[in-house]
C-alpha cells in the first residue's frame, strides 16, 4: 500500500523551465513541483523534472473511486479501471495496439490502481518514451470502448480477485469493520464492491460512470523524473488539450455520515488458525490539522519495538503483529488498531490490553521523547521517499486524492509542530468508545472447534486499495518507436566498486539520490544447514539477532535505529540468511557498526528466545490458511528427493521443532555458521566511501569464520504425473500450481535463453501468454504466471500458478494445460520473441532507477559469481540471443506429461474435470 507520509523536497538538484508555453497557467510552485493549468480544459499539471537517471514516471489521477459509488454499482469504480485497459479505436489488440503491449514491450512498469477517494493510472518508463504514455492516457481518457464482451470478460476476473481477497480471514474482518462504522457514508463498502454488484451491474452504468467522472477537469497528470519542462508542457497541450471539459459539472458527494451514538461490535467465524482484533475509531478528514498529531500517535503505538503495543502485546506474547490503519481520506474515515493474537491468547485479553494503553495515552499522554522519535522516523522517511520517481509520484497521487497535493511538500513541517499535548488531545477527543468499532475473527477448524490464532502484517492493509495486477500484450515493437527519442547509453558497472574489506566482499555503487543509503547482503546459513535433529534452528537463529546483543537490549538497539529513521531487518532462506536496511548518509558508519554488532554478538537471552518462538509458530500457523503456502509446500514435497534443499521442510514439522528447540542449539549454529566468508554486502545511494571503508573494518575486525556455499548434484523428478488436493476449508478461491525439475541452475549456459522463453509463457505480465489468453481473453482468473526459482545455488524447478474460483477450476485447467503443450510442441513466434527482448532490456533499466532495485539487482549477480561488468552485459546478451536459442531450450526442460499438479482449496478431484 501506498505510504501514508508524505514528503519535503527541496528546490536543490531540480531545474525548471523560465518560460510557461501557450495555453498554460502557471498556479504555484511548491518543493520542487510545479502546478499548471491546461486552459482549454481545466487539466491539472504537476511537473517536477529531476534529471539524474533517464528514466520518469507518468501518472493520471482521476478525482474518483469508490466513495462516488452507490448501492448497486459498487466496484463500478474498480472495474471500469479494469476495461481501461481493454482499448480504444487507435489502441486496440485487435490491431497490434494493444496497450499494455506498447508499454510493456519497452520496459514500462504500468498498472493501475483503485481506492476510496481516487484511480490513478500510471507507467515508469525509459524517459524518451514520453510521448507515446501520454498519447495512450489521453486517448483512453475519453475513447475507451467498453463493449459488453469485455466487460463480461473482465467480470470473472474482478469476481476471481475479490474471492481472493475473501480467503484471508483479514479481509473478511476488516471489511465488516468498516460496514458497520460507516451506515451512510459510502466508506461503508470495500473498494472491490459487493459480489452481487460485481456480477450484475449493467454496462449502461458502468458507461455512464465513464462518462460522468472521466474528464480533464477531474483530472490531474504528474511527471516525476527526466524531461523538460517545456517539452513536457508541449506534449501534453498536443494529446490533452484536444479534449473538453466535461459538459456537466462533476458531482460532489454531499453525504456525511452521522454522529456514531454508541460502540458497534462484529463478529466473523470461519476456517482459520489464528484470530485477530480489530478496534476502529472515527477521525477527521485528511486535510484537518489533527492529521499530524495522529500520524505521530500511530507511530507512538506500533512503529518498531520502542513503540507502546509492541512492549504490550508481542514482548509479552499476547500477539505475533500489531499495526494500525490510519490514513489520511478526503473525508472523515477510521483509525483501526490491529492485533494478531498470538496461540491460545483469548480475543478479550487483547482487547483489555489494546484499550488499556489507549487510556494511557488519554490520561498520562505521551512524553516529548516518544514524539521526537516519530519526528525522526518521519524526517528518514521523507529522505527515502524521494528515491525513485514512481515512490514520489505515488505519495503526490494520495495527496491529490485528499484534497491537496502541497500536503506532500508542507507535511514534514507540520509533524515537526507536534507536541505532546497536541497526541494527548487528539487521544482524548477521538479514541472514546461512542466512536468506536470492535471486530473479532474468531477462528474456527473443521467440524466447528476453535482454533490457535493467525498473525500478519501492515501490508494486509493493501486489501483496501485495489491494483490490477500486472499488464497484458501482444503487438509489434515498431508501433511504439513512432514515439521514441533516441537514448543515451551509460556504463553502469563504471559507477560499481568491489572491494575485500574484512574478510567480506563489499559492492559500492554511488548514484544520484540525495542523502540516502539501501543496503542488502546475504550469507550462507539458511534453513537446509539446520542439524537433522532439528529444522527449526537456522530460522530461529536469524530471527534472534535483533532481540537484544551482548551490549545492549533489543529496545535500546532498536531505539538507536529510530532515533535515526533507520531500519535494518533480518530474514532466513532456504540457503541463505539476508539483511537489508536504509539509512541517512551521515548515519551509515553508526548503522554498519549497529549491524555488526547485531550479527557478531547476539546475546541469545532464554527469555527471548522463548518468546520468539511462540512468535514463529504463530507465523507458520498462518502459512497454514494459505492457499498458495500449501500448494508450494506439497508440488516441492512431490517433485524433489527429501534432502534436496528445495524440497524444504513441512509447515507443521517447523511448528513441532519449534516446540522443542533449545537455545544451546541455536548458540552451536551461530558459532559454526555465522562469519564473513561468504558474506556479500551491498550498498548503494549516495555514499561515503570512505565511511563505509572505515565503518566495516572498524565494526567487522577480527570477525571470522562461516563458510562457502556447497555444490549440490542436479536432482532426479521423483514425482512424475501426478494430481494431488490439498483440502482446505471455506475457501473462495482455489490455487493451482503445475510443475516439475528443470536441473537448471542460474549460473547455466542455457538459463538466459529459458528465462526468456518463461518471460513469453507467465512471467509476470499481461503481454505473456497465459495472462493474455487465460485471463485477458478467457477471463478465467484473476492471475496466472510461471516462473522459475531454486535455482541460485542449486538446480530449480518450473511452476506454473494460479487462482481459480472453485467453479472455474476445470476450465482454467484444461486451458492452462492446452497453452503449456502449445508453448512446448510450438515455441515462440518471432514477435513474441522479439517483444520478449525488448520488454527485458526496458524492465531492466528502470527497475535500476532506485537504490532498492539497485542493490537488489546488484546481489542478485554477486550471489551468482558475475562480477560487476555483468551489469551492463545483461542486456547485450539478451540482444544476442536468437529464436532458434529460445525454442531449443523449451522442450529441453519442460514436458507436459511429466508435470505434477496440485490444487489447494476447498475442491476435490471432481473440480478438476471438465463437465460434459
Amino acid at each position: 500500500m501506498i505510504k501514508r507520509i508524505v514528503l519535503f523536497l527541496l528546490l536543490a538538484g531540480f531545474t525548471f523551465a523560465s518560460s510557461i508555453p501557450d495555453g498554460f497557467t502557471k498556479v504555484k510552485e511548491m518543493g520542487g513541483i510545479t502546478e499548471y493549468t491546461l486552459d482549454e480544459n481545466g487539466l491539472t499539471v504537476l511537473l517536477m523534472e529531476d534529471n539524474s537517471a533517464p528514466v520518469l514516471t507518468f501518472m493520471v489521477t482521476y478525482r474518483v473511486g469508490s466513495r462516488n459509488e452507490v448501492t448497486g454499482n459498487t466496484g463500478a469504480t474498480h472495474l471500469l479501471e479494469h476495461l481501461m485497459f481493454k482499448g480504444t479505436e487507435k489502441y486496440n489488440k485487435a490491431n497490434n495496439g494493444h496497450i499494455d503491449a506498447l508499454l510493456g514491450n519497452i520496459g514500462a512498469r504500468l498498472n493501475a490502481t483503485t481506492w476510496l477517494d481516487r484511480t490513478n493510472y500510471y507507467e515508469t518508463i525509459p524517459s524518451n518514451y514520453l510521448e507515446l504514455a501520454i498519447d495512450i492516457e489521453s486517448d483512453r481518457m475519453r475513447n475507451l470502448l467498453l463493449r459488453k464482451e469485455d466487460k463480461d470478460a473482465e467480470m470473472t476476473v474482478v469476481r476471481n480477485e475479490y474471492e481472493r481477497g475473501e480467503n484471508s480471514p483479514f479481509s473478511a474482518l476488516n471489511k465488516e469493520i468498516w460496514a458497520a462504522a460507516f451506515t451512510a457514508h459510502p466508506y461503508q463498502h470495500s473498494t472491490i464492491g459487493w459480489k452481487s454488484d460485481i456480477e450484475n451491474v449493467p454496462m449502461e452504468d458502468l458507461r455512464d460512470f465513464y462518462n460522468t467522472f472521466y474528464w480533464p477537469n477531474n483530472a490531474a497528470v504528474t511527471v516525476i523524473g527526466d524531461f523538460k519542462t517545456d517539452e513536457a508542457l508541449s506534449l501534453v497541450k498536443k494529446y490533452y488539450g484536444k479534449i473538453p471539459s466535461s459538459p456537466n459539472p462533476i458531482p460532489e458527494l454531499y453525504t456525511v455520515e452521522p454522529e456514531q451514538q454508541g460502540e458497534r461490535r462484529v463478529q466473523v467465524e470461519r476456517a482459520g488458525q489464528l484470530g485477530v482484533v480489530g478496534i476502529g475509531h472515527k477521525r477527521p478528514e485528511g486535510a484537518h490539522t489533527d492529521t499530524y498529531p495522529l500520524a505521530v500517535l500511530d507511530k507512538i503505538l506500533t512503529d518498531g519495538k520502542t513503540s507502546r503495543l509492541y512492549k504490550a502485546l508481542i514482548d509479552q506474547g499476547k500477539a505475533v503483529t500489531v499495526f494500525n490503519f490510519n490514513f489520511p481520506f478526503k473525508d472523515p474515515s477510521l483509525f483501526v488498531k490491529y492485533a494478531f493474537l498470538a496461540p491460545g491468547i483469548a480475543h478479550e485479553e487483547v482487547e483489555e490490553i489494546l484499550l488499556n494503553e489507549i487510556e494511557k495515552v488519554k490520561t498520562e499522554g505521551v512524553t516529548q521523547e516518544e514524539v521526537n522519535r516519530a519526528i525522526s522516523q518521519v524526517e528518514a522517511e521523507t529522505a527515502y521517499g524521494r528515491d525513485g520517481s514512481f515512490s514520489i509520484a505515488s505519495q503526490i497521487n494520495e495527496a491529490i486524492a485528499m484534497g491537496d497535493w502541497t500536503a506532500f511538500v508542507t507535511y514534514l513541517n507540520n509533524i515537526k509542530k507536534v507536541t505532546p499535548a497536541d497526541v494527548k488531545r487528539v487521544a482524548e477527543q477521538y479514541f472514546i468508545q461512542k466512536n468506536r468499532t470492535t471486530g473479532y475473527y474468531i477462528p474456527k477448524v473443521p467440524g466447528g472447534e476453535t482454533a490457535k490464532p493467525k498473525p500478519s502484517s501492515r501490508s494486509e492493509i493493501s486489501t483496501m486499495n485495489f491494483y490490477r495486477d500486472p499488464s497484458v500484450n501482444n503487438i509489434e515493437n515498431e508501433t511504439a518507436s513512432i514515439h521514441a527519442v533516441a537514448p543515451t547509453e551509460t556504463s553502469i558497472a563504471d559507477n560499481i566498486k568491489e572491494e575485500n574489506i574484512a574478510g567480506m566482499k563489499v559492492i559500492m555503487a554511488k548514484t544520484g539520490v540525495d542523502d540516502v543509503v539501501t543496503f542488502r547482503g546475504s550469507f550462507a546459513a539458511g534453513d537446509h544447514f539446520s542439524p537433522e535433529k532439528n529444522a527449526v534452528i537456522a530460522d530461529l537463529t536469524g530471527n534472534m539477532l535483533d532481540k537484544g546483543t551482548t551490549k545492549q537490549d533489543k529496545f535500546a538497539l532498536a531505539g538507536k535505529l529510530e532515533d535515526m529513521g533507520a531500519t535494518i531487518s533480518f530474514s532466513v532462506g532456504t540457503h541463505k540468511v539476508n539483511f537489508n536496511g536504509k539509512c541517512l548518509k551521515n548515519d551509515v558508519a553508526a548503522v554498519i557498526g549497529l549491524l555488526a554488532e547485531q550479527l557478531r554478538f547476539p546475546a541469545f537471552n532464554e527469555e527471548e528466545f522463548e518468546k520468539l518462538k511462540q512468535q514463529r509458530i504463530g507465523a507458520w500457523k498462518q502459512s497454514l490458511d494459505n492457499t498458495n503456502s500449501r500448494a508450494s509446500e506439497k508440488i516441492r514435497e512431490l517433485i524433489f528427493s527429501e534432502d534436496h534443499p528445495n524440497h524444504g521442510t513441512a509447515t507443521q514439522k517447523f511448528i513441532d521443532d519449534a516446540e522443542t528447540a533449545s537455545l544451546e542449539d541455536v548458540k552451536e549454529f551461530h558459532a559454526k555458521y555465522y562469519g564473513p566468508k561468504s558474506l556479500i554486502f551491498v550498498l548503494v545511494g549516495d555514499l561515503d566511501e570512505g565511511a563505509i571503508r572505515s565503518g566495516i573494518e572498524e565494526s567487522f575486525d577480527g570477525w571470522v569464520g562461516g563458510i562457502d556455499y556447497p555444490d549440490y548434484d542436479r536432482e532426479v523428478m521423483q514425482t512424475e504425473s501426478a494430481t494431488e488436493i490439498v483440502r482446505m476449508e471455506d475457501k473462495t478461491s482455489a490455487t493451482l500450481m503445475i510443475g516439475q525439475i528443470t536441473k537448471l541452475k542460474r549460473s547455466d549456459d542455457d538459463y538466459l535463453a529459458f528465462s526468456v522463453a518463461n518471460q513469453a509463457f507467465g512471467g509476470g505480465s499481461f503481454t505473456a501468454r497465459l495472462m493474455s489468453i487465460i485471463r485477458d481473453e478467457e477471463g478465467l482468473t484473476y492471475g496466472i504466471y510461471s516462473s522459475h526459482g531454486g535455482d541460485v545455488f542449486t538446480d530449480g524447478r518450473w511452476w506454473v500458478q494460479g487462482s481459480f474460483s472453485p467453479d472455474l477450476l476445470a476450465q482454467g485447467y484444461s486451458s492452462t494445460m492446452r497453452e503449456l503443450k502449445r508453448w512446448v510442441d510450438e515455441g515462440l513466434t518471432q514477435e513474441e520473441f522479439d517483444n520478449t527482448i525488448s520488454r527485458l532490456t526496458g524492465s531492466y533499466k528502470v527497475g535500476l532507477e532506485n537504490t532498492n532495485g539497485m542493490a537488489a539487482q546488484i546481489l542478485s549477480f554477486a550471489e551468482r559469481g558475475y562480477n560487476m561488468k555483468y551489469m551492463d552485459e545483461y542486456p547485450q546478451k539478451l540482444g544476442k540471443l536468437t529464436l532458434e536459442d529460445v525454442n531449443d531450450v523449451i522442450a529441453k526442460y519442460v514436458n507436459p506429461n511429466k508435470v505434477v499438479t496440485v490444487v489447494a482449496g476447498t475442491v476435490t478431484e471432481d473440480n478438476l474435470k471438465m463437465s460434459n
